[in-house]
């Protein structure tokens, strides 16, 4: 992809992911405003890309809030002059059961996430709308905000909305040749090293050894880099006619979410359904296609 001449914010990118999807768009020719809350960290990411040959500034400030969101924004257009894509990647966890998660817990991990991801959105659409040359968003989702993850209610919360305002934007920014889409990345990252059943692959990561074909494929895990392609091909036009869409990328996978759809249906007859009638009928026309949740994964080769 080449990306000459085109400007990028990047949230949360001082590490992991979000340092992964700043190079590659460095790498493919775009000016990228690299975005942490540690003013060390952004700076040596900036080091990073720009040792790379690449061109990137450092914009230190915590997603969430509005003024937060202007001030990328502004950053972007003072440095390089114009708006072209914004990444929104910014996130934080603060795991806890339902019942031992705490208003400081829930409240954090939405701001940054969910509303980090609105501020942000509004900022670069007011500012993409201005210049009246389309634009791209890109929205990060998780197979949580898919699907739900046990001790994750606040992140499932955030990610899901993610998602839902992904569709509406979509719709919404159509008009003004702006895409909106959604990614869903699967990578060795701070937030994934602590899940137990990732922890081998994580620490073959780290060692350098290449990881097994199921692991890469039914797991989707890989390392940062590899879902960096789809953020690049995202901003570029070669994806000006995707828009709404929720992408899956990890290690060797590369998937198409769908939306959310009606999987059974059955019609009254003009009475409506009565706690009775949906109990009648609940075992034969529904049963076998209740949903699962969490994650399903087929079982790892001997």
């Amino acid at each position: 992809m080449d990306l000459s001449g085109k400007v990028a914010i990047v949230t949360g990118s001082g590490r992991g992911l979000g340092l992964a999807y700043a190079a590659e768009l460095a790498r493919s020719g775009a000016s990228v405003v690299v975005n942490d809350v540690d003013a060390a960290v952004a700076e040596e990411a900036v080091r990073s890309i720009t040792a790379a040959g690449g061109t990137a500034v450092a914009e230190v400030v915590p997603v969430g809030t509005s003024e937060a969101a202007q001030a990328l924004v502004d950053r972007a257009v003072e440095e390089f002059g114009r708006l072209d894509v914004l990444v929104n990647n910014a996130g934080i966890l603060r795991d806890s059961t339902l019942w031992k998660m705490t208003d400081e817990q829930f409240d954090a991990v939405v701001t940054t996430h969910l509303r980090g991801t609105f501020t942000c959105t509004r900022a670069a659409a007011i500012r993409l709308r201005e210049q009246g040359e389309g634009g791209r968003i890109i929205c990060v989702g998780s197979p949580t905000g898919q699907v739900g993850n046990f001790g994750q209610t606040n992140y499932a919360a955030a990610k899901a909305g993610i998602v839902g305002m992904v569709r509406t934007w979509a719709m919404e920014l159509a008009r003004a040749e702006i895409t909106v889409n959604a990614i869903v990345p699967v990578a060795a990252t701070a937030m994934t090293e602590t899940v137990p059943f990732l922890k081998p692959y994580v620490d073959a990561l780290q060692a350098g050894e290449p990881l097994p074909p199921y692991a890469r494929q039914q797991l989707s895990f890989g390392a940062p880099e590899d879902a960096a392609g789809l953020v690049a091909f995202l901003a570029s036009d070669a994806a000006a006619g995707i828009t709404g869409q929720a992408i899956g990328i990890g290690g060797d996978r590369l998937a198409l979410w769908s939306h959310p759809t009606e999987v059974a249906v059955e019609l009254a007859d003009g009475t409506g359904w009565s706690a009775d009638a949906i109990a009648g009928i609940w075992s034969g026309a529904f049963a076998a296609s209740q949903q699962t949740v969490g994650q399903q994964f087929p079982e790892p080769p001997a």
